[in-house]
């Protein structure tokens, strides 16, 4: 591990997915079939299974045609694991760069005093450099990435219950082994997800993977409710990326691919070249756009929900 020097970059709170107004009128709006066919799950993913197990269990336990998770947890790892179905697999690319939150056990192997770990800890805030452990599916090689906080929330001994707030893709096993040089060594014993990007545990929305498969045969039975209720539309992505409205006097056009010109924006367009954009006509999410440097030109389709 090298650092580049201390960033006090926030984490700001994401905002509540089940308490969006827009989001629960666009449910309320859609039938099973059309929620399902784009959607995203908030689970809570047990000790044991791969992610991508607990993904696979989801889909067949709703019987959907793909599924894709946002963000791969360790198998011993539990919490927030966002699954989406179907089409809402395409989003995958925007959400997996959102930042996470963990809460977890470090063993020390020495004892060593609160203050001289806090000090420890501190020189691993801001910008970092890791190389990804020799059991990780990447490229072993260094990389950089950001953590935004890490404190200690108690203490038993020589087993410390930490917080630690890092960009996508920073390895907290990893995290904790690197700091342990410094103060005789540190290894984790536990772990959970408390947050990724938008999601996280303490949202309503948070299922178990047994929970999703009752509902889903509740579903089957004809009972609706437990199984909408968990289902988040993909329309999210609005809380992810910035929104482009546009006229619907070009829709059939926009669904096909055509790019978005300056006369097609409901309002102004001040996006610098190269941002990917939610665009939406009304409450109808149309596609993920990126912006282009043209004179008349605004966006390109990376995505089109059609």
């Amino acid at each position: 591990m090298s650092k580049k020097g201390h960033e006090t970059s926030p984490v700001e709170e994401p905002a509540d997915v089940d308490d969006l107004p827009d989001l629960k009128r666009i449910k309320q709006r859609k039938t099973m079939e059309e929620l399902l066919h784009f959607c995203i799950l908030n689970v809570d993913k047990p000790a044991g299974p791969t992610s991508y197990r607990t993904g696979e269990r989801i889909q067949q336990a709703v019987g959907a045609d793909k599924m894709a998770h946002f963000g791969t947890l360790d198998p011993k790892v539990t919490g927030v694991l966002p699954v989406a179905l179907n089409r809402a697999c395409k989003l995958t690319r925007w959400f997996l760069r959102k930042d996470k939150t963990y809460v977890g056990i470090m063993r020390l192997h020495e004892d060593v005093p609160d203050g001289r770990l806090r000090e420890e800890m501190e020189k691993f805030l801001g910008t970092i450099t890791q190389v990804p452990p020799v059991r990780s599916r990447v490229k072993r090689e260094p990389r950089e990435r950001q953590v935004f906080s890490w404190e200690i929330l108690s203490r038993d001994g020589q087993d410390v219950h930490f917080r630690a707030s890092v960009e996508a893709g920073t390895y907290i096993r990893k995290l904790i082994d690197d700091m342990g040089d410094g103060v005789g060594g540190a290894h984790m014993l536990e772990l959970r997800r408390t947050r990724a990007g938008i999601f996280t545990q303490d949202q309503p929305s948070l299922r178990s993977a047994a929970r999703i498969e009752r509902a889903a045969e509740e579903y089957r039975e004809r009972d609706e409710r437990p199984l909408r209720e968990a289902l988040i539309p993909g329309e999210v992505i609005g809380y992810v990326l910035p929104v482009l409205r546009v006229n619907d006097d070009r829709l059939t056009e926009f669904l096909n691919g055509a790019p978005i010109y300056a006369e097609d924006v409901d309002g102004e367009v001040g996006r610098p070249p190269e941002t990917d954009l939610a665009v939406f006509a009304g409450d109808r999410f149309i596609e993920v756009a990126r912006t282009v440097e043209h004179e008349r030109m605004v966006a390109r389709p990376e995505f089109v929900f059609n």
